[in-house]
């Protein structure tokens, strides 16, 4: 069923839901700023007043997307880091499930990193790509404290920057070995991080 049919699952979608499922769609695809608000309309099959009527702005359709790129995320990660059953399993489990995810034939790399990267500091995307941010920051921080390294802050700014270049070279080189080849990094600052 395509973003813009008017039910999902045999039940009718609200105009605001169409709308968001467009944008997902688009704007992962394509970028926050190539794609215009009538081609976003138009796969919803909504009036242009709706979006208006929903969101107010373009920009606060964006906030909506990435709001909900982020909630999804972060349900992701947190789901897929149970199964792991040791600290130092889950915390290196963060890769694991970024390799995961890098290897699906839809990935286009980190939907907040692209957003970011074509609007201006302080905007919108901006603003939720820094917080979606500084919540993986944390969770390889609290990540780190459970595995017992002694400065956790330290490693998950390290382990940060590995996430970071493991999404962007997944994206790049297509696949999910630039994931593990951080993740194995990983596992040696870790190492390091606990000596």
């Amino acid at each position: 069923m395509s973003a813009g049919s008017p039910t999902m699952a045999g039940k009718k979608t609200s105009a605001r839901d169409r709308l968001l499922a467009a944008a997902d769609e688009l704007f992962y695809a394509e970028g926050v700023h190539t794609v215009g608000i009538d081609r976003v309309i138009e796969k919803a099959g909504v009036a242009k007043a709706s979006l208006y009527s929903c969101f107010g702005s373009k920009d606060e359709l964006i906030r909506a997307y990435l709001e909900g790129r982020r909630e999804q995320r972060r349900q992701r990660l947190l789901t897929g880091l149970e199964r792991f059953t040791t600290p130092r399993d889950r915390l290196l489990g963060v890769f694991d499930l970024l390799a995961e995810r890098a290897g699906e034939p839809n990935y286009r790399g980190c939907a907040f990193y692209n957003a970011a990267a074509e609007s201006e500091p302080g905007g919108v995307a901006d603003e939720v790509s820094q917080a979606n941010r500084a919540w993986t920051r944390g969770l390889f921080a609290q990540l780190a404290a459970e595995a017992g390294v002694p400065d956790p802050e330290a490693l998950a700014a390290q382990l940060l920057i590995l996430y970071d270049g493991g999404s962007a070279g997944a994206r790049l080189d297509g696949g999910s070995t630039p994931a593990l080849r951080c993740r194995a990094m990983a596992a040696v600052l870790l190492d390091a991080a606990l000596a």
